[in-house]
């Protein structure tokens, strides 16, 4: 676990199914190379057995539930590293409870929290806070990450170790860039004695300032002010020089141009240690949909061009791109109904992700279920030293299951996140999870 604490036991405030076998699905895991139609047993929360068919199961008396998964995917559970609960402080957009339930009802295992809440998750009673309200929700994990600076505010540095020892499994300041080359170099040197990333939200910020949208050809024509791609692809490349200066491992969030990739393909060529996260939105929709002045399509980074979606998709597939991540981000309903260049920025993705991913990259073979279900599970898991992740046998009992070829018309009404701003909605997509299992326990099960 690289200096973190053991992971707190969420997901299992009910006591859980003593055995649970997933019969017949294709369970698939990057992990350790398992692709074959069979069967999942869990026990006691752990994983029992992951592969060819077990035949007749007795447990000695014990009670044993069985889920059929024929035509299904049973894979390692979901985990999303980046997206925002807003408590404590804005629960009237989102709980850690609601989050939570919605993480599940996406196939997500386990969800890491951002720091931007009020007050800010800077200190160990925060994160102790967050823990805690997540273990009452009992539905998917939630990790905090902890500030990178105190309150935000890009000047002096947040105790890292306080906060690694309450069960924070990262620092960032996202929603904001840290600023300061000086206050990132000694953030990465820091935490790189707790093992822990330093996720960066890579903005500069006075190419940024007043920006709505990509800046571009559709920019101009709505008269909204851009902000150009490097804005985002400076801060790139001063975070992975400083990371080859310290040794500290940076994470570089929600990336959303061509020029990023090529960027961070330097560095991993050279032996840095920068992994990188892609969000479904910019590997699926471009600037045009903020055509209108759709404030659903209002994020940041922005939506960008079809040339940084192709580049980003490929990223996924070669492996550039670690990580695909939400960065769900519910606002209400009133706060979105502004002026375009007024609007907050985020979307609610979450429930959205897999099907986003499923039709946008699989279903046209840019890549295929095992690297999805590698850039969803294990190599987030992997990277912030999480739980779950693996089918191995002994590891937690985290599990996704879900269909491929279900179709489904996107109703933000419907979902369990108190969030509704999706530029999804009434689009028509492929994949859903069907159960979600959080330590040998359903957290969801999909009844339509």
């Amino acid at each position: 676990m690289n200096g973190l604490p053991a992971a707190p036991d969420q997901g299992r405030g009910a006591t859980p199914a003593r055995s649970l076998l997933l019969r017949g699905g294709r369970v698939l895991d990057p992990s350790h190379r398992v692709d074959t139609v069979g069967d999942v047993l869990l026990v006691d929360g752990l994983v029992e057995h992951a592969g060819q068919p077990l035949g007749d199961v007795r447990r000695d008396g014990r009670e044993l539930e069985v889920i059929d998964c024929t035509g299904q995917i049973v894979s390692p559970g979901f985990v999303d590293v980046h997206c925002h609960l807003r408590e404590p402080g804005r629960e009237h957009v989102e709980t850690i409870a609601t989050g939570a339930r919605a993480a599940a009802a996406g196939g997500f295992t386990a969800v890491c929290a951002m720091p931007n809440t009020d007050p800010v998750t800077d200190n160990q009673a925060a994160v102790g806070f967050i823990i805690r309200q997540a273990l009452r929700a009992g539905a998917a994990r939630v990790f905090p990450i902890g500030a990178v600076s105190l309150d935000q505010r890009g000047e002096a540095l947040a105790e890292f170790g306080e906060m690694v020892g309450a069960g924070a499994v990262a620092v960032s300041d996202d929603g904001k860039p840290v600023a300061s080359a000086q206050l990132m170099r000694t953030a990465l040197e820091y935490a790189r004695s707790f093992g822990i990333p330093v996720a960066d939200h890579c903005e500069e910020p006075t190419l940024a300032l007043g920006g709505a949208m990509n800046e571009g050809l559709v920019s101009a024509r709505l008269g909204l002010k851009g902000i150009p791609s490097e804005a985002e692809e400076i801060m790139a490349i001063r975070d992975i020089l400083l990371a080859r200066r310290t040794g500290g491992h940076v994470h570089l969030c929600h990336m959303s141009t061509k020029g990023s990739v090529e960027l961070i393909r330097w560095g991993k060529d050279r032996g840095i240690n920068v992994t990188a996260e892609v969000c479904p939105h910019h590997i699926s929709l471009t600037e045009d949909a903020v055509e209108g002045y759709n404030t659903n399509a209002k994020m940041n980074p922005p939506l960008r061009t079809e040339a940084d979606v192709e580049a980003l998709q490929q990223a996924v597939n070669d492996g550039t791109i670690d990580i695909i991540a939400t960065d769900h981000a519910p606002h209400h309903y009133d706060e979105k109904e502004r002026e375009f260049a007024d609007a907050p920025n985020g979307i609610v993705g979450l429930e959205t992700a897999l099907a986003v991913v499923v039709t946008h990259l699989v279903a046209t073979g840019i890549i295929d279920y095992a690297k999805l279900v590698d850039r969803m599970s294990c190599a987030p898991a992997r990277t912030f030293h999480l739980p779950g992740g693996t089918l191995r046998k002994g590891s937690v009992a985290d599990i996704t299951v879900f269909d491929p070829a279900r179709e489904w018309t996107v109703d933000p009404s419907s979902f369990l996140s108190k969030g509704r701003n999706s530029p999804y909605r009434g689009m028509r997509l492929q994949g859903r999870a069907t159960c979600t299992i959080v330590g040998g326990r359903v957290v969801f099960r999909l009844t339509e």
